[in-house]
């Protein structure tokens, strides 16, 4: 649409004049913005960016990438109501966080709407949209704003407006991220919308959740089990009463503890602690319109909606030792509002304990949650079909750059598939996934015990879709819950490895197959198995009665993580399994480090590191370590330790790399094998590089 504006022709965005402002951010994202007004003079219309060329044009208003050839990578139309139509990709396309049709988001429109509702929600789960979407043709783009729906059926892509914005359409603002290299897409995102933050490693240990509480000594005798039957646990969560009748409060949105149970809060949290529980707090009922950040003044006293003086409600309880909260609801919060939201359960905290770092577990937020808080997938059904969709839901999320994500493990809703099997089989995956919690109704079967009681617990839904009492005699599914988590509390020095190197980087823990073999089609279209950082591979079993899986490994040479049998890829194997048994793979020339079996993460222990070498190429790995609980590491407190295995000389060098300030407690003494053959050997390393014949 034309309009002459002083003798010159100027575009019409609504009823408003825009012209194209196009900025290069880095060698490999473009910033596109329609600015309101006309097009300063001399503004030019072809620019150079990283040996590629950007074209635009005011009439009609449009912006083309082109590489060094002369190629369009993409291209952007756009029409007087602000649809945006863009390019379609001929490969995979990934990310637009939670909800919707997984894994290659091709073929679907999703009209961004935020929160838990039908039809996706029982199997899929929750939708937390995010309009940042990855193709595997090399390009990405973010949204901005506004924030709108984005259909990926036809020939063209279509970025819409929302209704309301028509009349007014609201100006364009857009990055563009071109690389042929995955892992630089994912860093430039980061780069865009922030970095993920540094959690506490508590909360990478398991964490049990709660509902219906019958008492003090229910509360207590239940932690002290863990400890008894040696069954690893960090952290202890306790919903609130309102969605359940006795829960740690005394109903939705308060902050006062429910006396039946917590007639002594601070006593009590004194206790858990004193068994090295962290305790977590379910919150409800957010303000509807919450705004601005937890170090303003505020702008009215007792205005709720303003995050200071929401965050002051919380006060009061947080101060008798609380660690953690779980911010629930609020799907219908504007997209502004839910990141306010999240953002005050980062500074609220680390205002009030500076160099503590904070945890907070979500159901809602935005692009930029992965700076503040976790998220989970939400209120899911408790079946087979459910299980196999969670897998690409925590890929999609990790791909948007939300890396600390997980599910209710077993699902939150019971129905009649619900037993010791898919519990196990869901137990497995979870032990997998950056969030490991159990949590759902009729709690008591997310307890790792809780499926050889004879008692169901508390019943919180329709007795026709509670289990088969038959299930609650299962004395299979306890021991197999302590393999997973004895694994994954021997695996935390390689988990929390990758940790910081998301935080540094943007790539999640949970890994598409395609950011570390994006040349490969096959492993880049896969979603039901996925890297567990850059060196295991993961296969959750998700079919009832499996006696085998089939597993896609990549090209080079995998070893079986249970059996230390060598395969070489690019293969699909059919890997046999009885129900202890998830198929886990382990790349060559990984030296993969594993601690002793602890039952909390800060346990001492006075048996050695194993560091476990992976023959067959060269490689190189590096662990990372800190104190995992302050912020100590940001003025350089950490160490991280080089491991240099030369397959051809049979050579293992150790070494502190540059900047390390010391050997981390835990990292002296060293048991060191090879996978397939050699004895064992012991080292005592007290920051000196040395290098050994295997």
């Amino acid at each position: 649409m034309l309009l002459q504006v002083g003798g010159a022709a100027a575009y019409l965005l609504g009823s408003v004049p825009v012209h194209w402002a196009i900025t290069p951010v880095s060698s490999v994202i473009l910033r596109l913005r329609l600015l309101r007004g006309r097009r300063p003079a001399g503004l030019p219309e072809i620019m150079a960016w990283g040996g590629r060329r950007v074209r635009v044009t005011d009439s009609p208003l449009a912006a083309t990438i082109e590489d060094e050839n002369g190629t369009a990578i993409q291209s952007f139309g756009v029409d007087d109501q602000g649809t945006v139509t863009f390019k379609s990709s001929a490969g995979p396309v990934f990310g637009l966080g939670e909800g919707g049709p997984q894994f290659d988001r091709r073929g679907q429109t999703y009209n961004m709407r935020n929160g838990q509702f039908a039809p996706f929600l029982s199997t899929i789960g929750a939708r937390l949209p995010v309009p940042w979407l990855i193709s595997t043709d090399g390009w990405a783009i973010f949204f901005q704003q506004p924030f709108g729906v984005i259909d990926l059926r036809g020939p063209e892509y279509v970025f819409g407006q929302p209704p309301t914005a028509v009349e007014d359409p609201v100006p364009l603002d857009i990055f563009f991220v071109v690389s042929r290299e995955p892992r630089e897409i994912l860093k430039a995102y980061a780069q865009i919308a922030g970095f993920p933050h540094m959690p506490p490693l508590w909360a990478f240990g398991y964490q049990q959740s709660h509902r219906t509480l019958s008492s003090r000594e229910e509360i207590l005798d239940e932690a002290k089990r863990f400890r008894h039957d040696k069954l690893p646990c960090d952290t202890l969560i306790y919903l609130g009463t309102g969605f359940c009748p006795s829960g740690w409060n005394t109903g939705h949105g308060s902050f006062t503890f429910n006396e039946k149970v917590f007639p002594d809060p601070k006593q009590m949290i004194q206790e858990l602690h004193d068994e090295h529980f962290h305790i977590v707090l379910h919150v409800t009922r957010p303000p509807e319109h919450l705004h601005g950040g937890v170090s303003d003044t505020g702008t009215a006293a007792e205005d709720l909606s303003d995050a200071a003086f929401y965050w002051g409600e919380h006060l009061k309880v947080f101060r008798l030792g609380v660690d953690g909260w779980w911010p629930d609801e609020g799907d219908p919060l504007a997209p502004e509002a839910r990141l306010a939201r999240n953002r005050m359960y980062w500074e609220g905290p680390v205002r009030e304990r500076p160099m503590e770092r904070p945890f907070a577990l979500h159901r809602n937020g935005y692009a930029g949650l992965q700076r503040y808080g976790w998220l989970w997938s939400g209120d899911v059904d408790c079946r087979w079909k459910t299980l196999a969709e969670q897998i690409p839901v925590g890929l999609n999320a990790g791909l948007t750059g939300l890396p600390y994500w997980g599910t209710d493990t077993g699902g939150f809703v019971p129905t009649k598939e619900l037993t010791g099997e898919l519990y196990v089989r869901w137990f497995q995956f979870s032990a997998f996934c950056p969030l490991f919690r159990s949590h759902g109704r009729t709690w008591k079967l997310r307890l790792p015990w809780g499926w050889d009681t004879g008692d169901f617990g508390p019943v919180e839904v329709d007795m026709n879709r509670m289990p088969d009492p038959k299930e609650l005699h299962n004395a299979q599914v306890e021991p197999i819950c302590r393999k997973y988590l004895d694994l994954r509390y021997q695996l935390l020095p390689y988990t929390y490895s990758a940790v910081r190197e998301g935080h540094e980087t943007g790539l999640p823990l949970m890994r598409a197959l395609w950011l570390h073999y994006s040349r490969d089609a096959k492993a880049a279209a896969l979603s039901d198995e996925y890297l567990w950082g850059r060196d295991l591979l993961i296969a959750p079993v998700t079919q009832p009665g499996a006696t085998s899986r089939q597993v896609y490994l990549p090209p080079g040479v995998w070893y079986d993580f249970w059996s230390g049998e060598r395969v070489e890829g690019p293969r699909v194997v059919e890997r046999a399994v009885d129900l202890a048994t998830m198929p886990i793979y382990v790349r060559s020339g990984t030296v993969l480090a594993l601690g002793p079996v602890r039952q909390y993460v800060t346990q001492r222990s006075d048996k050695p590191m194993t560091l476990r070498v992976h023959p067959g190429t060269g490689g190189q790995t590096q662990i990372y370590a800190d104190d995992g609980e302050s912020f100590a590491y940001e003025r350089g407190e950490f160490m991280r330790l080089n491991l240099d295995w030369d397959d051809n000389r049979r050579q293992l060098t150790v070494a502190l790399a540059p900047g390390s300030k010391r050997v981390w407690e835990g990292f002296r003494e060293m048991r060191i094998e090879v996978v397939g053959g050699g004895e064992a050997k012991r080292i005592q390393f007290e920051g000196r590089a040395m290098t050994l014949d295997l």
